[in-house]
């Protein structure tokens, strides 16, 4: 069903429709699991970026999603979640543990592609904001190479008639970083931490965008004001900081 639906539907209409180009197509391995970590412009950029590419993207969607259990449109939802295999990711305690990343990891662990955009949300302003060390987890727990992905122009606007479009929207895929060295800190705050902030600094270089170190929900629910959030730009995620102490004692 995932190719049904992408190539009568999505390819023709990001690739011809929206004129959409691509870049680095080659960095993403040709087989086995991996993970693309991407910024997050517009709700365009779940469809399009996986029309770009060859090998199927399986993005984690919230768990209740998958339950279909409030009315006609909950249950359609769901059916379509499950028939282009898209995985749950259970996050009812909040942050993302292990225990809730089992279908992703699974699906890693079959080789899959995974996408995920670390910062959790679109951005409020166009501007990259820190990214929830979700992503540090799935990479170290899983053992994969994650890609770094931008997107560029991919909001709606109106076209002919009103008809909601968008036009030429570019994406950026980045080569892959490796974090397999530390693998064993998976449970490390710190470490998770560094991670995430190496991920989102790779973003960052091939986006261009301006980055603030304060996470994108905080923009939107209104806890810190434009001003606040002007403060906390920083030259790249995690400036000044060190990679944590391998296991083994070494550096790296």
């Amino acid at each position: 069903m995932y190719n049904f639906f992408k190539y009568l539907i999505f390819v023709p209409l990001v690739r011809w429709g929206f004129r959409a180009t691509v870049v680095g197509t080659q960095n993403i391995p040709a087989a086995g699991g991996v993970i693309l970590a991407s910024n997050h412009v517009a709700a365009g950029d779940t469809y399009i970026t996986p029309a770009l590419i060859r090998r199927q993207v399986t993005f984690p969607a919230k768990a209740e999603l998958f339950r279909g259990d409030r009315g006609l449109g909950s249950k359609i939802v769901a059916w379509f979640l499950k028939a282009i295999r898209q995985v749950p990711l259970d996050r009812s305690g909040g942050r993302v543990s292990l225990a809730g990343l089992e279908p992703v990891l699974e699906a890693l662990d079959q080789g899959r592609v995974v996408g995920i955009y670390p910062e959790g949300t679109r951005s409020p302003d166009g501007r990259l904001y820190k990214g929830h060390t979700g992503v540090a987890r799935m990479v170290l727990a899983a053992g994969v190479p994650v890609v770094p992905v931008a997107v560029f122009d991919t909001q709606t606007v109106k076209g002919w008639f009103g008809i909601p479009w968008v036009r030429r929207p570019r994406v950026v895929i980045g080569e892959p970083l490796d974090f397999t060295a530390y693998a064993a800190l998976v449970d490390d705050r710190d470490a998770l931490r560094w991670v995430t902030d190496e991920v989102m600094a790779a973003v960052q270089q091939i986006s261009g965008q301006t980055y603030v170190n304060a996470y994108a929900t905080s923009v939107k629910r209104g806890a810190l004001s434009a001003t606040d959030s002007d403060s906390r730009v920083l030259e790249r995620p995690g400036l000044g900081s060190r990679p944590p102490q391998l296991p083994s004692g070494e550096i790296s």
